[in-house]
């Protein structure tokens, strides 16, 4: 976005019009430059909130005592004195800030303590006056800033004043810029949202003026990447508006250069090569049983990969029957793949050789890279990918899978249960994993994907061809961290609003390499940034490797819920209370029963049950109760989810159980109700194969677990949520 007129009056970075003064900001921060200043005075800071409309309080700069007695009697008291110094940047600590002063002697015995205590503090520092501030009384403090995150670029931060963002760090961020319905969601976003809401008699604050805040800092710091990190804090909520008493600003001139990226349309081309070749050649193939290379070249064949195959090896004439060639230079036809098996030191001349082949991917499963220090060697093969336009899956991983190819470019072993489910790894490990609990619970994949150290692929360009391909429903990834956080939350935002997208984010990492100069960016730990930017774009975070797997396999059996009413049915009243724990925990909506289907449920259940929500029919019932219950609950347009608790019992055994609950539900699908119906079997061992004949049945259920169950329900809301379903 470029500097337009004094006065642009146009559409901001984030999509609303406001009138903004791109050129007193452009001027400020020329003059910070060439002072050679990290951070504006207030002052200045004034500036820059009064060119973007961020409201702050009347002021002006004081040079002796009696200019800022003359001041505080212009615009009223109380009144607050700052110091203005580029040396002094937390002004508190220095003595450097007192508030409450009532008149014109005050303030001027304030101007010469403030002037000592700065000299105290900091001999050397320059002073250039004293600020004098209209002092804001009442309403609610909060905090609205900004911070520059190493992954993800510019980020708004909000939280409440005090104790609550001090100690508890109860704050919340969003992608710069947002939307309104991104600020507003931030309001709500921190624990103590109902603070804002009024509390013991206090008026409400106006949320619609701090989301302009939100936004205008968001705006202000997208259109001047310089800004690296933005303070109002405090902000004065009150129900009339929202005024920034105290504005910091930290400036960082040098920016960190972007990663590049493809284009969307190259980046389709190339993943849909590379995902499904008609030809692989695999470098370093090896007849040899040991050897990377040799089961690399067995999963091909013995997974059934119709494709050609071609054996790159610098001595042997034929490998497996097939034809070797010393260079993939050498082979006649076209290749779409080529999937290194040699050691690291060999990888880049063979990379080069790929280039000059025009292959358009290579897989490189060597380590020896990054991950032990040599960064050098990595960033060789980057350059050499960049200038051919290769792109590079790894290195350092298992290789890759895709099924509906009978592709098994990896040396894993082989995995050939076709389905809609495409999960990725960073690390080796999960990969096996994934390939372990895919095969254990016949959960038919897609695709399994190892990036490795991600010298160029990563998450977003698998989310790009997953977005496009047809074979895919759902895709799961974990990592370790994002190469390009901005990047995968843009692809994110938009893949999931058609696909669901599950991550499980592991570890907790810097937030970038420079120390937080502003209170905001001390606050922003990394972790909480991954959470609630993935929140924003739709994504689902999952928080351990069973619960990202769960959700691969379970969010696609389940169908999307129509509302957010959710009714527990339950023959234990201990399993209800778990359960109705779990939905709290999982954002779940527990449906407030009206009296008339409170009375119809009561029909089916003794007198000694409990109707309501959880309807808990007790242990005792025939399998009538289960299905008159179920089969109610189902027809009810009131009730948009079922969670069932089963008690295992002589009455009603796991597998009648299992059997019924699927009868009704198919009954009602075949009359066009299809609901998402989940259960939790507590019982002896045949509750295992109870939970297995109901999911093949459609009905993801768990033997054992109250959570479980749930968290999957949980998940699919929040997918249906994040895509505008519901």
């Amino acid at each position: 976005m470029t500097s337009g007129a004094m006065k642009a009056e146009g559409l901001t970075q984030s999509g609303a019009r406001r009138t903004v003064d791109r050129d007193a900001v452009r001027k400020v921060l020329d003059t910070v430059k060439a002072d050679g200043r990290t951070a504006l005075t207030a002052p200045e800071g004034k500036l820059v909130c009064d060119a973007y409309g961020i409201p702050v309080p009347k002021e002006g700069l004081a040079r002796s005592a009696q200019e800022a007695s003359k001041l505080a009697d212009g615009m009223g008291y109380p009144v607050v004195l700052k110091i203005v110094s580029p040396d002094i940047l937390h002004k508190t600590e220095a003595g450097g800030v007192l508030v409450g002063l009532k008149s014109a002697d005050e303030v001027a015995k304030g101007y010469d303590a403030i002037l000592a205590n700065g000299k105290k503090y900091k001999a050397d520092a320059k002073v250039e006056g004293v600020q004098v501030q209209q002092m804001l009384t009442g309403g609610q403090e909060v905090i609205v800033g900004a911070v520059t995150d190493g992954s993800f670029g510019k980020l708004v931060a909000f939280g409440l004043g005090g104790v609550l963002v001090e100690v508890l760090k109860d704050i919340t961020f969003r992608l710069a810029p947002t939307s309104k319905e991104d600020a507003l969601s931030m309001l709500d976003g921190v624990q103590a949202a109902e603070m804002l809401k009024g509390v013991r008699g206090g008026e409400a604050v106006n949320r619609d003026a701090i989301a302009d805040v939100i936004q205008r800092v968001g705006d202000l710091v997208s259109d001047f990447p310089e800004i690296f990190e933005m303070d109002l804090n405090p902000v004065f909520a009150t129900a009339k508006g929202a005024t920034a008493a105290d504005v910091r600003i930290v400036v960082d001139f040098a920016p960190k250069e972007s990663r590049y990226r493809p284009k969307h349309e190259d980046i389709v081309r190339q993943m849909n090569r590379i995902m499904k070749p008609d030809a692989v050649a695999v470098i370093g193939a090896s007849a040899e049983d040991g050897k990377i290379g040799n089961s690399v070249m067995k999963n091909l064949i013995n997974g059934g990969y119709q494709g050609t195959i071609y054996p790159i090896h610098p001595k042997a004439d034929e490998i497996m029957g097939r034809k070797a060639y010393k260079s993939v230079k050498d082979v006649p036809g076209e290749i779409d793949v080529a999937v290194f098996a040699i050691p690291a030191k060999f990888v880049a001349q063979a990379l080069t050789e790929c280039g000059e082949k025009k292959i358009p991917g290579a897989v490189l499963i060597p380590s020896g890279f990054a991950e032990t220090g040599n960064m050098e060697g990595q960033k060789e093969i980057q350059e050499i990918g960049r200038k051919y336009g290769v792109r590079l899956m790894g290195p350092n991983i298992y290789g890759f899978y895709y099924t509906h190819k009978n592709l098994c470019a990896t040396f894993c072993t082989a995995y050939d249960v076709k389905g809609k489910a495409a999960l990725s790894s960073q690390s080796g490990g999960i990969g096996m994993a994934i390939i372990g609990f895919s095969r254990s619970a016949k959960m038919g994949v897609s695709a399994i994907v190892g990036l490795g150290n991600k010298s160029d692929l990563d998450e977003d360009d698998l989310l790009t061809f997953f977005e496009q391909d047809d074979n895919t429903q759902i895709i799961a990834q974990h990592c370790e961290d994002l190469k390009d956080g901005r990047s995968f939350a843009e692809v994110a935002r938009r893949v999931s609003k058609k696909k669901p997208v599950v991550v499980l984010k592991a570890g907790r990492t810097s937030a970038g390499a420079k120390a937080a100069s502003s209170h905001t960016g001390a606050l922003a730990g990394n972790d909480k940034i991954y959470d609630d930017v993935f929140r924003q774009v739709g994504v689902i975070r999952a928080k351990g490797l069973r619960d990202m797997l769960e959700f691969a396999r379970g969010i696609p059996v389940l169908p999307t819920p129509k509302g957010e009413n959710v009714v527990i049915i339950t023959g234990a009243g201990g399993s209800g209370v778990l359960l109705s724990d779990a939905c709290i925990d999982n954002d779940l909506k527990l449906m407030s029963m009206p009296s008339d289907l409170d009375a119809a449920f009561r029909k089916f259940i003794p007198p000694f049950g409990a109707a309501g929500n959880p309807v808990d029919i007790t242990g005792g019932e025939p399998p009538t109760t289960y299905k008159n219950t179920i089969k109610l609950g189902l027809e009810d347009d009131r009730i948009h989810s079922i969670i069932l608790g089963y008690w295992h019992t002589i009455i009603t055994p796991p597998m009648v159980f299992a059997k019924l609950v699927a009868e009704v539900v198919e009954e009602m699908k075949a009359k066009g109700i299809h609901k998402p119906v989940v259960a939790s079997l507590a019982g002896d061992v045949q509750v295992e194969e109870a939970s297995e004949y109901l999911y093949d049945h459609g009905i993801p259920a768990y033997p054992y677990s109250t959570e479980v169950p749930v968290a999957v329900l949980g998940a699919k809301y929040k997918w249906a949520r994040g895509a505008g379903l519901l």
